[in-house]
């Protein structure tokens, strides 16, 4: 059996084909397009045409935002469609170019070939009620759907069952405070394999400072700056999604290696921002799951960059948080282990692998079943 994943972010990519053999699952052939803003079916068929003789059977898409409906993975059809639309609202960056994949690889593949959502969102399906609700009129809240959903549930899944996988002597993984930084970042906190809080709320938006996107702010900018600047709602909401962030405040980047190079003072503001807001929330979390086992770094920037991790580990050693400053420095998108032996919270660098968790969810709501 060939998998195909298709997982789109909000300026990323990546196709990956896996095979089911009775040892599991094996990634055999993958691409990642950085960058990608244009909706591209090019790129897909390529890839595609790449693999040579090996046949798809089962078509796999990340969809970020799954609303109320949509709490396990599903099989796509003409009513999901509709609703994964209907929610583009609340996920203007990724889930209109989910809905586009979606379309094209039916175009390409045929009408038989089975298509699989995998919901970034359910992951946090069962958040206590004291982190899902906001203190908003309850009525309210409950007539509009209006609590925190949480995001990247697919990349903190990955993170946790490596995790799980490298210390089976601690049950379920402990406490775990997992971290995934890239152009959309969000931190969450797992106790005992279940999450308890995460820093991404209705929408994408809320939480870390992201590449273009602001994260946490007053919502009063948001009736403020349309009363004085005459901006649309609309116009703000496109300039918190994308022109804010990393880019926002550097005027110059939203890329973290840019910015890092840079002498300008701004660049150096936004990483700053970027590392401090991280940082808030390990506290906060920390005080959450009553102290960790472990943090766990992953995604392009938290897998690549040991000066950004170093940041935001920064002064931590009270906490019991001791950063190996040799082994932070030498791990670049391998797995590894970053703190000190004496470190009371291990700390880990995990590469995300999304692709085997969609794969995964996948097979067992189809009834594929992952053997070995």
């Amino acid at each position: 059996m060939s998998i195909l994943t298709i997982n789109t972010g909000s300026s990323s990519l990546r196709l990956s084909l896996l095979t089911q053999s009775e040892s599991g699952l094996m990634q055999r052939d993958q691409a990642h397009h950085q960058g990608v803003s244009v909706h591209d079916p090019s790129l897909l068929a390529g890839f595609i045409a790449s693999m040579g003789e090996s046949e798809i059977t089962l078509l796999v898409h990340r969809v970020v935002h799954g609303g109320t409906r949509f709490s396990s993975p599903c099989l796509i059809d003409a009513g999901v469609e509709a609703d994964i639309e209907q929610l583009s609202l609340l996920a203007p960056l990724h889930n209109p170019s989910a809905l586009a994949w979606i379309r094209s690889a039916r175009a390409l593949l045929g009408e038989q070939l089975p298509q699989v959502a995998v919901f970034d969102s359910a992951f946090y399906r069962s958040l206590p009620p004291v982190a899902q609700s906001y203190a908003l009129p309850q009525a309210l809240s409950r007539q509009y759907h209006i609590h925190r959903y949480g995001f990247h549930g697919i990349a903190h899944q990955a993170m946790l069952n490596r995790w799980q996988a490298i210390r089976p002597n601690i049950k379920n993984g402990g406490r775990v405070i997992s971290i995934q930084l890239g152009s959309g970042c969000s931190i969450t906190a797992i106790d005992h394999g279940q999450p308890v809080d995460t820093s991404m709320g209705f929408s994408p938006l809320e939480g870390l400072v992201m590449a273009t996107r602001s994260g946490d702010i007053d919502p009063t900018v948001v009736s403020y700056l349309q009363q004085q600047s005459g901006l649309s709602l609309d116009e703000i909401e496109r300039l918190l999604n994308r022109e804010s962030g990393l880019l926002g405040v550097s005027g110059e980047s939203a890329d973290m290696r840019v910015l890092l190079a840079s002498d300008n003072p701004e660049a150096a503001l936004a990483v700053e921002l970027y590392c401090y807001r991280v940082r808030k929330y390990i506290g906060a979390y920390l005080a959450v799951l009553g102290g960790a086992d472990a943090i766990l770094f992953g995604g392009g920037v938290g897998e690549n960059s040991p000066q950004v991790r170093a940041k935001i580990l920064q002064n931590m050693a009270w906490l019991g948080i001791e950063l190996d400053v040799t082994e932070n420095e030498k791990t670049l998108a391998v797995e590894a282990v970053i703190s000190r032996e004496k470190s009371d919270i291990a700390v880990w660098v995990i590469p995300v692998d999304e692709a085997k968790v969609m794969a995964e969810q996948a097979l067992e709501i189809t009834g594929g079943g992952v053997t070995g």
